[in-house]
């Protein structure tokens, strides 16, 4: 039997319109005489849903009674039984209800698709396996319906249904994805400006990542080595050299020349580990990859130039970037063509970049002198030497006969290959030259003296000393690469774990000290300045420190103990200048908290300005009016009309007399007396006194406040100045029969304060223009007082380091909502989490 063919309609979030695109395409399989059943179609209330699905046959679900609640489930048995071309069966991740054949709708799509019959179903983004923590992070809700990535992967066909967060709120507001009721819930939740924007871009990006899988899954099953040009790919190979940062810019411009170019760099390695490669360098090279949005990768491979190739055509790379051989031009022509030369000869069909670079062709330098190995060690070689080639000599020469002199030379190259492995290069040169002069002296005619007789034996004599020095050399160099390894992997070991405990949250002072003394096994660094000690690991015990290594133009790190090898100091090179980063992260995070206060005031201040100098006009012009016709000579007014002039004139200077608060306000803030007092608030607080300043009660307002709502941190004053003005706004427009409501709720570390009012709502060509100074519909009488306007608004809002946004009310309004972060230490609220489970209901 064929298995039938599963194609998944993925959204980024509920409201797309995946089930009604689903139920479209059964349409027209159906329209195209295609047998189609709606095995289950969840339709949500949704008018346009509930339409499409109108003229299709459909299954009955099966009814469970699941704890009092009547859950409708799909029927699998009478699907199975009615054997249609395609079914319909909507919520691929829904967790079915207990005593069902299987525990996840998934597994009856498999059911189906093994009995043959052929499957459109629909999924959410957030309701994928391996996304569940990055839901988590983006929306602070955990997912419990999920499905697994290999069910979505082994789709024959997965397609998106798009449309513009903006657009997707818009139908909320409308209430065509929720009822009224719940659409604040949401647009306050999960349905975020922000949070669908980071949903809708990581569907993109799996089904993106999906078609790339595809891609070269058919390359593969089709044995297609070719690149195929569906995007530029471009990898830089990097070796850990100078040149690194050269050739990664410049693939990295080779990239952007096209749309969606991807830069991938890559460093090979041999299998020993022992390539050269400055770990510093690797570093800093991997972290501009990162900063130019590339990708950073590592392979081993024992041909480099093949190992380069094949990952290229791995990754359907279009064009490879190498760098120019740093090997001097002698060097080149004695041991043939090097990577760069074979890589062109194998990349076939990929384009090759040989960019130049300031370390290419190099002069050759002199090698340096000393082996790799301890004094200790090749004191230890020298006396092997010593007291081997003696002994062996007496050995030999008792046992020595006319045909031994093979055995005889070969004992001797023997003895110099173990004091090469005891002691390195020069022991072993010198057990090399002792021993061709013992074997000259006692081994070869005539003896006991340094002639020799037959000029063969000469030239034997000289290969054996030639090829004594060569595996000398071997040995050494053998464990000159040994002991690089091994401190390498010692420096990486270092290096990783100084960052791990930077990112856990730890000093990173103290982490780079304390990490510096362990691994140098010193007594004790100290991190000193001009204003004394920065950190300190260690007990100094009165010593002078053995080292004193600058960090930058400010600092210097003491070393207190041993004295260090000069192949240290690259390590420590790298850790002052991982320390100098840090100092300077640590200052700008000072200045900029230092900078905070300073930044909030101002913006108070401005707002301030920026809305007296509308507000001090009318009340200015309405007292001088009023006190002018009082004592006009030649005008009799009456008793009341007297009356109401003084009152206008009462209430003038009574408006001026706020002004002028604002203004002494605004020049403390100017001298740094009054500035914004943030402190963790009780929403109610600052709510209550504002319904109080207003008069309004229950006949007016609707409050809609959790209990244990988290605390905000916020300027109870201030807080209390936005919400009065605010709900002025809120009452004055609101129809006489319609409460203003005020809602609170918390979600991902803050608290949102709502205030939500029917009337004729903003414009939509005017909505930006609300928070400039100083805009009010309809505001020319002197009844309205002076009010702080929402640009005032805005500034102090700001100034406590939350938002002041505008949304519309569904059924006609506007609705304005203030964000402040929750004071820390404290936990998302029952009602918070309330409001996050009704959103989250319909998401499943």
């Amino acid at each position: 039997m064929t298995r039938g063919q599963l194609r998944v309609f993925l959204g980024a979030a509920p409201g797309v319109g995946k089930t009604y695109t689903m139920l479209e395409e059964g349409r027209r399989l159906r329209d195209e005489g295609r047998d189609v059943v709606a095995a289950l179609v969840e339709t949500h209330g949704r008018a346009a849903t509930a339409a499409m699905a109108e003229g299709l046959e459909t299954v009955a679900p099966v009814r469970v009674d699941h704890r009092g609640l009547l859950l409708s489930e799909l029927d699998l048995p009478e699907v199975l039984a009615r054997r249609p071309d395609y079914a319909l069966v909507d919520e691929l991740a829904h967790t079915n209800a207990p005593g069902l054949d299987h525990a996840k709708r998934w597994q009856d799509v498999q059911t189906l698709l093994d009995a043959g019959i052929n499957v459109l179903s629909t999924v959410n983004i957030q309701h994928i396996e391996s996304l569940n923590d990055v839901i988590e992070q983006i929306t602070g809700t955990v997912q419990r319906e999920t499905v697994p990535d290999s069910v979505l992967r082994s789709a024959d066909q997965v397609e998106l249904v798009d449309i513009a967060p903006q657009l997707l709120r818009g139908r909320l507001s409308q209430g065509i994805v929720y009822p009224a009721g719940r659409v604040d819930a949401a647009l306050s939740n999960y349905f975020r400006l922000g949070n669908l924007t980071a949903l809708r871009e990581l569907a993109l990006l799996w089904l993106a990542d999906e078609v790339d899988s595809a891609l070269n899954r058919y390359r593969a099953e089709n044995g297609i080595s070719s690149k195929w040009e569906a995007r530029e790919r471009v990898v830089v190979a990097l070796t850990g050299g100078p040149e690194g940062q050269t050739l990664v810019r410049r693939g990295a411009r080779i990239a952007a020349r096209s749309a969606g170019g991807d830069l991938l760099a890559v460093h090979v390695t041999t299998p020993d580990g022992l390539r050269d490669g400055h770990p510093g360098e690797l570093a800093a090279q991997r972290a501009l990859v990162e900063k130019l949005g590339g990708t950073f990768h590592q392979v081993v491979g024992g041909d480099i130039p093949h190992a380069l190739v094949d990952f290229a055509r791995g990754v359907n790379a279009t064009q490879l970037v190498i760098g120019v051989s740093r090997r001097p031009r002698m060097q080149a022509l004695l041991t043939g063509p090097g990577i760069g030369a074979t890589v062109v000869r194998e990349s076939g069909d990929i384009d090759v970049h040989i960019v130049n670079h300031a370390a290419a062709g190099r002069r050759p330098a002199l090698p340096r002198l000393g082996g790799a190995l301890t004094a200790r060690r090749r004191l230890w070689g020298l006396a092997l030497a010593l007291a081997g080639g003696p002994l062996l000599t007496w050995v030999l020469v008792t046992m020595s006969t006319p045909e031994s002199i093979t055995g005889d030379v070969l004992s001797y190259q023997l003895l110099v290959i173990v004091v090469a492995l005891a002691g390195g290069i020069w022991p072993a040169l010198f057990a090399a030259l002792l021993s061709g002069i013992t074997l000259d002296y006692f081994f070869i005619q005539p003896l006991y003296t340094v002639t020799v007789a037959t000029p063969a034996h000469v030239l034997a004599l000289v290969l054996y000393i030639v090829n004594a020095v060569l595996v000398s050399f071997v040995v050494d160099r053998a464990a000159r690469r040994s002991r690089t390894a091994r401190r390498a992997a010692a420096e990486s070991e270092l290096l990783a774990s100084v960052a791990g405990n930077v990112l856990r949250g730890e000093d990173a002072l103290a982490a780079l000290v304390g990490r510096t003394r362990e691994a140098f096994s010193l007594d004790a660094v100290r991190l000193v300045a001009d204003g004394g000690e920065l950190s300190s690991s260690g007990a100094a015990a009165g010593q002078g420190a053995s080292l004193a290594l600058p960090v930058g133009e400010r600092a210097v790190l003491e070393l207190f103990g041993r004295d260090l090898e000069a192949a240290d100091r690259r390590l420590l090179d790298v850790i002052a200048a991982q320390l100098e980063a840090a100092l300077d992260y640590g200052d700008l995070t000072e200045t900029a908290e230092g900078l905070g206060s300073l930044a909030a005031a101002d913006k108070v201040r401005t707002a301030l300005l920026a809305a007296v100098g509308h507000d001090l006009r009318r009340p200015l012009t309405a007292a001088t009016a009023a006190v002018t016709g009082l004592r006009a000579p030649d005008v009799h007014w009456s008793e009341q009309d007297r009356a109401e002039l003084l009152a206008t004139a009462e209430e003038s200077l009574a408006t001026l007399s706020g002004l002028v608060t604002s203004l002494l306000d605004v020049s403390r803030l100017q001298a740094g007396v009054l500035g914004v007092s943030l402190a963790p608030l009780d929403t109610a607080e600052a709510v209550l006194p504002a319904l109080e300043e207003l008069g309004l009660g229950p006949a007016e307002v609707e409050l809609e406040i959790p209990p244990g709502l988290p605390p905000v941190l916020a300027d109870a004053v201030l807080l209390q100045r936005v919400l009065v003005n605010l709900l002025a706004n809120a009452v004055r427009f609101s129809p006489p029969d319609a409460k203003v409501v005020l809602a609170a709720s918390a979600f991902a570390g803050r608290v949102e304060v709502r205030v939500i009012d029917c009337g004729p709502g903003i414009p939509p060509e005017r909505l930006e223009d609300v928070f400039l100074p100083f805009q009010r519909l309809g505001d020319t009488d002197n009844q309205t007082g002076l009010g702080l306007g929402l640009a005032l608004a805005k500034g102090f809002m700001e100034g406590m380091r939350g938002t002041l946004e505008t949304e519309d009310t569904p059924g006609g309004g506007l609705t304005m909502v203030l964000s402040l972060p929750a004071s820390a230490g404290t936990a998302a609220s029952p009602g918070a989490g309330e409001a996050t489970s009704a959103a989250e209901s319909g998401a499943a």
